[in-house]
Order: structure tokens, then C-alpha cells, then sequence
């Protein structure tokens, strides 16, 4: 959205002049006309995404009573259960699924060394700026790469062109290689990119600012380039550990659950009887001080991180951080919320520890941002770890009959903002061949808060005892609701409303034939079928093993 906004912006500055402004040509009013409704279409999506969430019991602003505390929130009646079935895919898809990957939950409190070691005390440059007119602040080295991105999608752009133009002849290497102002402009890119990072390393924050006025950048939303000095943003959460203020301890609250991994190294290679290559997988709180803390969920100071550390051989990294990159786009891609909705952004300006860096983005209602983080770290965790702690962090490798620190490929998700990738993709607002209209949350089946919702056609005439008798059947299996208030088609519309995949109706025939009626979400279609029959029928919609063999295969 952002981008769009920006777009809007550039086409008012190409068209202005000193005194005035230009008569606009018919094609540019249309093209302002179709970014600014893409822009309001957007919006309204996500302004929906928000209300429908808090309405309906998915998520709440924390300390609401108390006008709420800003990028806190709370997960209520369905949004916790849907949160708990997305760990649940995310860990039996990594542990249960690979005989070489194993499970840890380490402590949020952790040594305060540890912080020095990883780099979060004196290696990690975040950079912050903010916009005098609009109280936006915003991450300077952000703001710097997405000014870069915009010109390689010119350049993409130019690409697309020539290979519609060349049709089956396009030679794509060849005529990037040679075309003089694609060769321009990557190396452009490079120069900036690198002057960044060096700016940055050498803690020049000045420079990063004079590179922001150089290239003219302006805020996103407005277009303002009245900018403030860039400041070091202060990432960790600091507390104290100790019943007394004369004998505290400075702890950090942990910025990120890898480091638990990484000192634990040791302990679970060694009891879990592990051998290179193994992965150690983790879930768990994170905390941060955001420099941009908005778009509801997508961005938290409190947060949950779902990761895996994969340790492999020196020097077979990169083979692995291929295979991790398409494992983890395969993982996304099982949900069914389409491939379009995703996309790999490489990394130009890599993090200290890296050697090899790739985003999987998602298209959130506000444009593609990160969703998940492939990271090839290198040795740089376990040799730093054995510097400051003087204990070795080798492995032995009876296969080579070496001692070596190995290397790691991450693989990051934040558990919040998959909750929001799912759930906006996954609301929408349908027309019915009636006319009529229905708000329907198709969430993946086996995501659904609520698999089953058991509805007594009448609070009569015993049907509701029917209904419950169901209920205690199949509430072993799967989590079920039972629902007798209003109409039976405002319940339908209800439970659509929350995405539950399957609601079986009890009626008078039911007391005499043993069948109930089954309506599926999605198509809304009904069948008869024998109450004996339901289990078999509702599992293989929405267990979590068929989404497993899917995947496996």
C-alpha cells in the first residue's frame, strides 16, 4: 500500500512545476485514478480484517479497558485455538515429520553474555529516522532498500517488455548484460546498497541520512522529505533479576529465541544422540522494541517466533540453504492460500552473521512483506559462543574423524504474522445466487479454530439432548461447538463467520433414522449422513494427517 501511496506521490512531482501544474493527459488521470482505488480497496480490506477479527473473538487490543497498549494484543476464544493449530502444523511438519530434527524450549531469560556473544549488544545496526511532519518513524536502512527495490522493478519491468517483444528468442542473461541502462542502473543499485553498509559498519549515521537526501526520499505516505537525524534504535528489552535493588542483575528480555538453541548446542546433540546434519526446532515469546510498530498484528513488541537451527558440515551450507528455501515455500504453499500470494525477496545487505539471506513475502492486504526468514549464519553463533563462554562448541564427526564448528541455515517464521497472512487471505465477502451476501472466513480446514458446530434445528422435542450426545461423541476428536440460538441460517452465517469447515444439524428425522445433515463451508453443499458415519466423514476434511501426507509428498 505504501508503495502505491509513494507511486501516487511521484506521478504529482513529475507533473508539477514551479508555477503551477501542468494540464494531465487522459491516460495519466486514469493511472492516478486506478493507484489511489487500489490504494482505498486495499485499505478497506485490512480496516475489515481488523474489525472482523476483534468482532468475532480472534484478537483483541491488550488493556482494551485502558485505551489498549500500542503493538500489544491479545488472542481471544478462536484466535488463541487457530494460533495453537498453526504451531501444531508448523512443529509436526519440522519434528515429527524428519527423524533429524528435534525439539527444544529454552528460557526467555538467558545470561546476559549471551546478548554480547550473539552480537544484539554491539554488532546489530538499526538505524532509526523520523519524519518531522508526519511523527512517522521509520527504519533509515528500510527506507534506503526499498528506494533500491523500486528501481530493480524498473528494471524488471524492462525485462518483461523484451521478452514479449523477442518472444522464444529472448536470450534474458544476454540482454541484461548488454543492455546499457539496466547495466546502469544494477550498478547504481550496488553503489548505494554498499555505501549504505559501509556507512553503517562504520556507525556513520550521518552518511545514511546524507544518502537519504541524495536520493531524494521522501515519506512514503505523504511526501515529505523533512527528515531528522538518524539515530541507533535501542532493540532489547532490559529488566533485572534479584529480590533486592542492592543485588540486581541487568537481564535482557531475549530478542529472539535462536540463542537458546545455539547454548543448548551441546546438551541436545549429545542426549538426543544427534549426528550432522540435525536441526534443533523451537517455538516460543520474543521481545522487541519496534522502531515502526503498526499494521495491527504484522509487527509486535511482544511476539511468537517459530524457528529452526540446522546444523550442517563447513562448506555445505549453501546446498542446504537451497533445499530449505523450497521446503519451507512448500510448507506455505500446502495451505491452499494460491502461489501468487508469494514470492522470495534475496538480500543485498546482509546481517552480520550471514553468508546467504532470502525472505519468503506474502501479499498482505497492504502489499508483500516479510513472512518467513531463510538464513545461512554460518559458524558465527557457536564460534562466538565458544569465545565468550571459553567451553568448546565442536562437533566430532565420526564419518570424517574431525572436530569442526558447524555451520547453521535458520529457518524463522513469526507465528503473529502467518496468523494474519492466513486470516486475511482467507476473509471474504461472497455474492450468493440469490442476490444475498455472506461473509465467509475460508480458512484451511485443518487451521479452523472450530472443525464441528453441532446445531438442534429446534430448542425442542428433544433435539437439543440429541445435539449434545454428538457433541460428547466427537468433542475427543476434534474441537466442537454446539449452537441452538437463533434461526439455523443465521447460525450457518455465524459459523462462517469464524470458519468452521462442517456444521451437522439434528432435526426430527434424526430421532428416528439416526442420520444428521452435514453443510460444508466452502460450497455450502448438504448430504445426509448416519451419525456412526460422522468421525470417518468430518476427519478426513480437517485432520491434520492428510495435510501431513500432502506435504510429504
Amino acid at each position: 500500500m505504501c508503495s502505491l501511496q509513494a507511486k501516487v506521490q511521484v506521478f504529482f512531482v513529475k507533473i508539477s512545476i514551479n508555477n503551477g501544474v501542468k494540464r494531465l493527459n487522459l491516460q495519466s488521470l486514469k493511472i492516478i485514478k486506478t493507484l489511489r482505488d487500489t490504494m482505498a480497496k486495499n485499505d478497506d480490506l485490512f480496516k475489515k480484517v481488523v474489525a472482523h477479527a476483534k468482532e468475532y473473538g480472534f484478537i483483541f487490543p491488550s488493556s482494551e479497558i485502558y485505551d489498549g497498549l500500542s503493538a500489544v494484543y491479545d488472542y481471544g476464544p478462536y484466535g488463541s485455538q487457530m494460533k495453537n493449530n498453526i504451531k501444531e502444523y508448523w512443529w509436526k511438519a519440522m519434528v515429527q515429520m524428519n527423524e533429524n530434527i528435534v525439539g527444544l524450549d529454552a528460557a526467555i531469560f538467558m545470561h546476559p553474555t549471551t546478548w554480547k556473544a550473539s552480537g544484539h549488544v554491539d554488532a546489530f545496526n538499526d538505524p532509526l529516522i523520523d519524519n518531522k511532519d508526519t511523527k512517522r518513524r521509520y527504519r533509515a536502512d528500510v527506507l534506503v532498500e526499498d528506494y533500491v527495490a523500486k528501481m530493480e522493478d524498473k528494471v524488471q519491468k524492462e525485462i518483461a517488455k523484451a521478452k514479449k517483444r523477442f518472444g522464444d528468442a529472448f536470450d534474458e542473461e544476454k540482454f541484461v548484460s548488454t543492455n546499457e541502462h539496466i547495466v546502469q542502473n544494477r550498478a547504481r543499485q550496488r553503489e548505494i546498497i554498499q555505501r549504505m553498509s559501509q556507512s553503517l559498519d562504520k556507525n556513520d549515521l550521518a552518511d545514511v541520512k546524507a544518502l537519504i537526501e541524495e536520493l531524494e526520499i521522501a515519506d512514503p505516505d505523504t511526501g515529505s522529505r523533512n527528515w531528522t537525524e538518524v539515530r541507533q534504535f535501542n532493540l532489547m528489552f532490559g529488566t533485572k533479576l534479584g529480590s533486592v535493588a542492592e543485588g540486581t542483575t541487568d537481564l535482557y528480555l531475549r530478542p529472539e529465541t535462536a540463542q537458546g538453541i545455539f547454548v543448548n548446542f551441546l546438551n541436545v546433540q549429545k542426549s538426543a544422540r544427534q549426528k550432522i546434519p540435525f536441526g534443533i526446532a523451537q517455538q516460543g515469546k520474543a521481545f522487541r522494541n519496534e522502531i515502526v510498530a503498526r499494521q495491527f498484528i504484522f509487527r509486535m513488541r511482544e511476539f511468537e517466533q517459530m524457528e529452526m537451527q540446522f546444523f550442517v558440515r563447513p562448506h555445505t551450507e549453501m546446498e542446504w540453504f537451497k533445499k530449505w528455501k523450497q521446503t519451507r515455500l512448500k510448507w506455505h504453499l500446502n495451505l491452499g492460500l494460491g502461489d501468487e500470494n508469494y514470492r522470495f525477496h534475496d538480500h543485498d545487505k546482509l546481517a552480520h552473521y550471514a553468508n546467504a539471506a532470502t525472505d519468503i513475502e506474502f501479499n498482505f492486504p497492504f502489499g508483500f512483506k516479510e513472512l518467513e526468514g531463510i538464513h545461512s549464519r554460518t559458524d558465527f553463533d557457536l564460534s562466538n559462543h565458544e569465545k565468550y563462554s571459553g567451553k568448546k562448541m565442536q562437533y566430532f564427526d565420526p564419518e570424517t574423524n574431525e572436530s569442526y564448528t558447524p555451520y547453521v541455515i535458520e529457518t524463522s517464521i513469526g507465528l503473529d504474522r502467518m496468523f494474519l497472512a492466513v486470516f486475511s487471505k482467507s476473509l471474504v465477502e461472497e455474492e450468493l445466487p440469490d442476490g444475498s451476501t455472506r461473509t465467509v472466513l475460508r480458512l484451511p480446514y485443518v487451521l479452523a479454530p472450530v472443525k464441528v458446530a453441532v446445531l438442534p434445528l429446534l430448542k425442542k422435542d428433544g433435539l437439543p439432548e440429541e445435539a449434545h450426545k454428538i457433541v460428547s461423541m466427537l468433542k475427543y476428536d476434534f474441537n466442537v461447538v454446539y449452537d441452538e440460538k437463533d434461526a439455523i441460517g443465521r447460525r450457518y452465517r455465524r459459523q462462517d463467520a469464524i470458519g468452521t469447515p462442517i456444521c451437522v444439524t439434528v432435526d426430527h428425522d434424526t430421532l428416528t433414522d439416526g442420520k444428521v445433515t452435514i453443510r460444508h463451508r466452502d460450497s455450502m453443499q448438504q448430504q445426509r449422513v448416519a451419525i456412526e458415519d460422522l468421525k470417518g466423514i468430518i476427519s478426513r476434511e480437517v485432520d491434520m494427517r492428510y495435510a501431513l501426507e500432502k506435504l510429504a509428498e
